[in-house]
């Protein structure tokens, strides 16, 4: 569906940055779109308690957008289910960020790094509708947010940028962005970091341009970006490495035991089960292994007892 809203007045200036970025992303990826847009409404209707005219048509216009993408993508569970949503987000905006920064640190300055970093940052705003973000997540969006800032200054102003986190007073570095804080000495503050480093309560975007002329690198370009580091958990699921020496025990299963008699169950129950292993799907999709296993246990124990856990 081709969206045609009219042009932003300046009292919703601050969603312009959000309805920027869904543009760039229709053909590249509908959901960052739609969940750009989706926050860019839920932004713009909180600015002011009574709307203009000009607001409303505007507001108007992406609520229409938003409710026939989602009656047209019903089973794209990233566009009708939150779980799946948000991991898909944070997935796409940590290979964006982690692309940003080994570029940043390989000194491959460039419009494509800025446009990086500052895409990230907005997508780790986006990221707000589903609760407040996780302490990694804040750390990226603060991080990305700067840098964005700070290499489109250095490059105005025929500056060499400094690579990774800018150096402290006593000159120590941190090889983790996501671990920390972009501080810098006092000098070093007023040439080259923006107010927006430390923003106010409501957090508006940083004042970069986003008018580049080079296109965003694709997060899903395997051969241009590093992989997701991910630890797996040393014991996922409670489960008990087999030890030759041990005594052999009888299984104990969460949900009672898998051959007993299952549940009679009605066709709605037998959709959810359905959705929820959907659901522990998609997850796995992106390396979210805690939400696949509750999906799955969720399933599981519906099927064998009839009773729906969520």
């Amino acid at each position: 569906m081709a969206l045609t809203i009219p042009e932003c007045p300046p009292s919703l200036k601050s969603i312009q940055h959000y309805l920027k970025t869904a543009a760039e992303h229709d053909n590249r990826d509908l959901v960052v779109a739609y969940w750009c847009r989706l926050h860019a409404l839920q932004v713009g209707l909180k600015i002011t308690p009574k709307k203009s005219a000009e607001e409303t048509k505007v507001l108007m216009a992406l609520m229409d957008w938003l409710e026939e993408i989602k009656k047209a993508n019903q089973d794209n569970d990233a566009i009708t289910n939150d779980v799946a949503a948000q991991a898909h987000l944070e997935n796409y905006a940590l290979k964006l960020f982690l692309y940003a920064d080994k570029q940043d640190r390989e000194q491959n300055f460039g419009t494509n790094v800025v446009k990086a970093f500052y895409t990230a940052g907005m997508i780790y705003d986006v990221l707000t509708t589903f609760g407040e973000l996780t302490d990694e997540a804040m750390q990226n969006r603060k991080y990305a947010k700067w840098k964005a800032a700070y290499i489109h200054n250095c490059l105005k102003n025929g500056e060499t940028p400094i690579p990774g986190p800018m150096p402290t007073d006593d000159d120590e570095t941190s090889e983790n962005p996501s671990n920390s804080e972009p501080t810098a000495s006092a000098s070093d503050q007023n040439q080259y970091i923006p107010p927006e480093v430390n923003p106010p309560a409501d957090n508006p975007p940083p004042i970069v341009p986003t008018n580049f002329n080079s296109s965003l690198p694709d997060p899903n370009a395997v051969n241009k970006l590093p992989p997701v580091p991910y630890t797996p958990d040393p014991n996922p699921g409670g489960f008990v490495p087999y030890d030759p020496s041990a005594q052999p025990q009888e299984p104990t299963p969460s949900y009672g035991d898998l051959n007993s008699t299952q549940a009679q169950l009605t066709p709605e129950q037998i959709t959810k089960a359905q959705k929820y292993c959907k659901w522990a799907s998609s997850a796995l999709n992106y390396d979210d292994i805690k939400t696949a296993i509750s999906n799955l246990q969720n399933a599981l124990q519906l099927l064998q007892t009839g009773r729906d856990p969520a």
